[in-house]
Formats: structure tokens, C-alpha cells, sequence
């Protein structure tokens, strides 16, 4: 880790640690009644307590979060492809999928129910569509940005299409890739949550819904810190992979 990366993250350290000192002073002052704004110690002791019940949700929740968002990986990819190889269905397709994205997610979600039931299938259908939409983008994107002088010369060498995209659009396109990648990790496990409010017998949205109506916003909170903390651990995981993948882009100078 470099001087500059060193920095950023200790001023990420000192502003969360402001912010919770400022949420501490905020439940301890009266401003806020305690019962509507637990203290970080009553949030982490909520969460103690309720270890061994939010870790069964959790697993729940990350398995319709990476279901979800493993059909969105191995769609995206072929649509993208498709596109990206026949110019009209690009023109007609694309503006599709940016229409359907000014529909809000969440909206579809009790239709998703209706038409599928209370199971794991329209979870895992709102995190696909969650993550679809940013992955097909980023790769659409990169593709077509992708070196034309490289191709030509490829071209001229004989390469049939495969080749094109093994070894010139395939590996430019990673960057954005995983640009998208970091965003729809984030994305599948608020997904999945927003999905679990509908219904269902597990899942942190289950586990959050069932202490709103006991209001026992200790424990909502925890639940909420614990949805943040898997979101950044995905997005942390894409990081980890992308420097396997991609080990020349963090090689120094």
C-alpha cells in the first residue's frame, strides 16, 4: 500500500470514528429520544446478543445476494457479447435497458412476489435485476472503447472473432468490469434485503422487519450496521479478485 492509499484510509478511519463519537453524544444528550436512537454500545451489545440468530439470516441473505448476482454476472456477459457483435440489436436494445431503469426496483418487488410466491425466487429475481443493468452497461461500455489500431492488426493477421475478444476486448474491458462489478456487489445484498421485507422466513429484511414491529431499534440498528459491513466486504472481496486478475495494474512504477 502506497503513502497516498495509506492516507486516504486514515482519513476514513478519523471521519468514521467522528461520526460515531457524534452518534454517541447525539443518544446520550436527550436531543434524540434513546428508544428511537440506541447508543453504538447498545447497538453492539444488541448485536452480541442476537449473534448466533443474525449470523443464520445473514447466511440467508448472502446466499439470494450471490445467487442473484451470479446469474447477472453470466447474463450480462452474453448480452453484452451479443450487442456488442451486431450493431442493430445494440441500437435496439439499449435503449431498452436504460428505460428500465427508470422504473424503481423496489417497485416490482411485490409483483415479483405475486408472481412467484414467498420463496427464494423473487429475491433472487430483484438482485438479478439489480445488477443486470450496471454489469451489461459497464461492459457494453468497454467494448466498444476497446483498441481499434489492436483489432486491425489482429485482422490483418488472420483473427477470426473469438480472438478478437480473447485477447483484445476480454482483457480491456476488465477495468470496467470490475468498476461495475464493485457496484452491483453492493447492490445484491441491498437488493436481497429490500426483497426479504415482502416476506419469507429468513433473511436480514425478515430479521429487520420482525424487531421494527417489537421496536427494538437496538437490534434494527445492528441489523443495519451488519448489512453495511457485508456490503463493504463484497465490494472489498472485488477488490482482492481484480488484483489477482489484474496484477500489472497495481504494480508500481
Amino acid at each position: 500500500m502506497n503513502k497516498k492509499n495509506k492516507k486516504g484510509y486514515f482519513g476514513a478511519v478519523v471521519l468514521a470514528a467522528a461520526l460515531i463519537l457524534l452518534w454517541q453524544l447525539l443518544s446520550i444528550s436527550g436531543i434524540v429520544p434513546p428508544y428511537m436512537l440506541p447508543s453504538p454500545v447498545q447497538v453492539v451489545q444488541a448485536g452480541i446478543r442476537d449473534a448466533s440468530l443474525l449470523f443464520m439470516h445473514l447466511l440467508q441473505t448472502l446466499k439470494q445476494a450471490g445467487a442473484g448476482l451470479a446469474l447477472a454476472l453470466v447474463f450480462s456477459f452474453i448480452l453484452a457479447i451479443i450487442l456488442d457483435a451486431n450493431r442493430f440489436l445494440k441500437e435496439t436494445i439499449t435503449p431498452l435497458l436504460t428505460l428500465t431503469q427508470t422504473m424503481p426496483v423496489i417497485a416490482l418487488a411485490p409483483l415479483l412476489v405475486l408472481w412467484m410466491g414467498y420463496g427464494a425466487a423473487p429475491k433472487i429475481a430483484l438482485v438479478f435485476l439489480t445488477c443486470f443493468f450496471p454489469l451489461t452497461v459497464g461492459l457494453l461500455g468497454a467494448f466498444a472503447h476497446a483498441g481499434e489500431d489492436q483489432q486491425r492488426l489482429l485482422k490483418t493477421m488472420g483473427a477470426n472473432r473469438f480472438q478478437l475478444y480473447w485477447y483484445i476486448k476480454l482483457p480491456q474491458s476488465l477495468p470496467a468490469f470490475f468498476s461495475s462489478l464493485r457496484i452491483s456487489a453492493a447492490y445484491s445484498i441491498i437488493g436481497a434485503v429490500i426483497a426479504e421485507w415482502l416476506g419469507g422466513d429468513a433473511g436480514l429484511g425478515v430479521y429487520m422487519i420482525r424487531v421494527r414491529k417489537s421496536y427494538s431499534f437496538d437490534r434494527m440498528f445492528a441489523a443495519i450496521v451488519l448489512v453495511s459491513l457485508l456490503s463493504l466486504a463484497l465490494v472489498k472481496l472485488v477488490d482482492i479478485i481484480e488484483r489477482r486478475v489484474m496484477p500489472w495494474k497495481y504494480t508500481k512504477n
